[in-house]
């Protein structure tokens, strides 16, 4: 089973570098499911229900979310039907709509896919490790292999995250930070681990805004808004993991980075 996951797609610069890149790693790599991470493609915060299907046509089976999935109050009036949407699953349990895990039929094998978020530096949600205790065990019932997006700030919190499910699922990987890190491994038991995919959108914008409201948020401290870079280049920032059917455990990891410093060729 080969899994490709993209990291946050960023507003419509991510939605165009998803809709032109997504097919050719498809038909090259030829991953039996593709994840992505939509929590800021709607203009950079949240998605809404046009957004999400283009992200599926374009070739996501399914969307996870994070700490921007309510940023866009449409995602309110779909997100209770698209089940291949889901959000951390450790928001506000029982008080918020929408789902934190499904399991996708590839093929006549089942995929359990669950998005949590972290604590760290981030906005109030539920333990995402007793969060993900029960769902794993839930899914450890019905699937051997089950794939994490762990949403997070803190590369700690994610790897002990990782460490601490090692052998009950088959991937744990990062996103947030939208800056790609150099640490994919395999642990011990056969977890595969990312500290963070990386985004995909603005390559000449600062974490996907423009460069100038954040340089001078950083200079005067005075209240900003921040806005998606819409000019320069565009980046995609992914992740390859094969894992074994019938174990679940990771077999092989790569990262992948494609932008104008990065070149794809095929």
């Amino acid at each position: 089973m080969r899994i490709l996951f993209i990291g946050d797609v960023m507003g419509e610069s991510g939605q165009e570098m998803f809709e032109k890149t997504v097919p050719l790693l498809k038909r090259n790599l030829h991953p039996q499911l593709t994840i992505a991470n939509g929590e800021n493609a709607t203009r950079g915060r949240g998605i809404n229900e046009k957004v999400f299907k283009k992200l599926q046509k374009a070739g996501a089976d399914v969307i996870t979310m994070g700490n921007h999935t309510w940023d866009n109050r449409e995602i309110q009036d779909f997100i209770g039907t698209a089940k291949k949407l889901i959000r951390p699953a450790n928001f506000s349990a029982g008080q918020v709509p929408g789902i934190g895990y499904t399991i996708v039929k590839v093929n006549s094998v089942s995929v359990g896919v669950l998005n949590v978020q972290g604590r760290v530096f981030m906005s109030p949600s539920d333990d995402p490790f007793a969060v993900g205790e029960k769902i794993i065990a839930q899914l450890e019932k019905e699937t051997s292999i089950i794939f994490v997006d762990f949403h997070g700030e803190a590369t700690s919190e994610k790897e002990a995250f990782a460490w601490n499910f090692d052998g009950r699922v088959s991937a744990v990987v990062g996103t947030h930070t939208h800056v790609q890190t150099n640490d994919a491994r395999i642990l011990p038991q056969g977890t595969a681990f990312l500290s963070d995919v990386g985004m995909t959108g603005p390559y000449d914008g600062i974490l996907g805004m423009r460069r100038e409201s954040v340089i001078g948020r950083f200079k005067n401290q005075l209240p900003t808004r921040f806005e998606v870079e819409t000019s320069g280049g565009q980046t995609l920032g992914a992740v390859v993991i094969d894992v074994d059917e019938k174990t679940g455990r990771a077999q092989k990891i790569s990262n992948l980075r494609i932008d104008p410093d990065h070149p794809y060729f095929e």
